[in-house]
């Protein structure tokens, strides 16, 4: 074999490492640094990412939370008030009551206009299901009554029973949505009102959706102006379409009857005609 084709040493020199060199990014140049830029992206995805996780909990997991603690303040308020009546029968002899029949009506008791945020009265609506109980309470402001109570009164307009018009609104999505399913109630459905004194139901009629300025809505004679009222109305409204506030949907009801607590809950508490 001839030597010169394979000169002595040339693997050891082969395997011999030469000089060490600093390794470059593709294109020869030198890796580069976290940019401004890149970490305000990187912080406005983290920021993103919470916003979203906070809207899903005021559409959802808060109103699942805040709609169970409106139906268990409302419960309470009413156990408190069937108490009260109760205490009262016992200590004062001379007042007592013989228990009316169930379902008795009479002519209503008609409550004087309440403070700010003053609780009277909680709304049962059979449709919506038998744990469906929301306190109302005077105004309709978001910070005093819409957010933390439920449902308001609108300062001005009839109280429950009263001739003329029991008007009231509340949100149809977070904060529990009282009014969420507004859209769903059938013609004749009870709405009940239960006060101190005793439950006032009422029967829905018809559904409307107006313009944010249409105050008609809250006339003695709902919608019709210069009108005296002859009759005694509930009207009830909320923002539409959903997650939107460019429109009022309004729901029309009409007063069928007035149960004293002496009675007893009335049977329109069950959906009953």
């Amino acid at each position: 074999m001839d030597d010169a084709a394979t000169p002595a040493g040339a693997g050891a020199d082969a395997a011999r490492p030469g000089p060490r060199t600093r390794r470059r990014a593709p294109g020869g140049r030198p890796p580069r640094r976290a940019s401004f830029v890149g970490v305000l992206g990187e912080l406005l995805i983290t920021a993103g990412v919470i916003t979203l996780l906070y809207v899903g909990w005021q559409l959802w997991i808060g109103d699942v939370i805040y709609g169970a603690e409106r139906s268990a303040q409302a419960e309470e308020q009413s156990r408190l008030w069937q108490e009260e009546y109760e205490d009262h029968i016992a200590a004062t002899p001379q007042a007592t009551e013989t228990p009316a029949p169930a379902d008795t009506t009479a002519e209503p008791v008609i409550l004087p206009q309440p403070a700010d945020a003053q609780i009277f009265g909680i709304m049962h609506i059979p449709r919506f299901g038998p744990d469906y109980q929301v306190n109302i309470a005077g105004g309709i402001t978001r910070a005093h009554t819409l957010d933390p109570i439920g449902i308001g009164h609108y300062p001005g307009t009839q109280m429950p029973g009263e001739i003329g018009n029991f008007a009231l609104a509340a949100h149809r999505t977070t904060w529990g949505k009282p009014f969420n399913r507004i859209a769903e109630l059938h013609v004749g459905d009870p709405l009940v009102i239960e006060t101190p004194d005793g439950w006032y139901t009422y029967r829905f009629r018809t559904l409307e959706y107006v313009r944010p300025s249409t105050v008609e809505v809250l006339l003695p004679v709902p919608q019709a102006t210069g009108v005296a009222a002859n009759g005694r109305y509930l009207t009830m409204t909320s923002c539409s379409p959903m997650y939107s506030l460019a429109e009022r949907i309004v729901a029309f009801s009409v007063f069928d009857s007035f149960t004293p607590r002496s009675a007893g809950p009335p049977s329109s508490l069950n959906g009953s005609a």
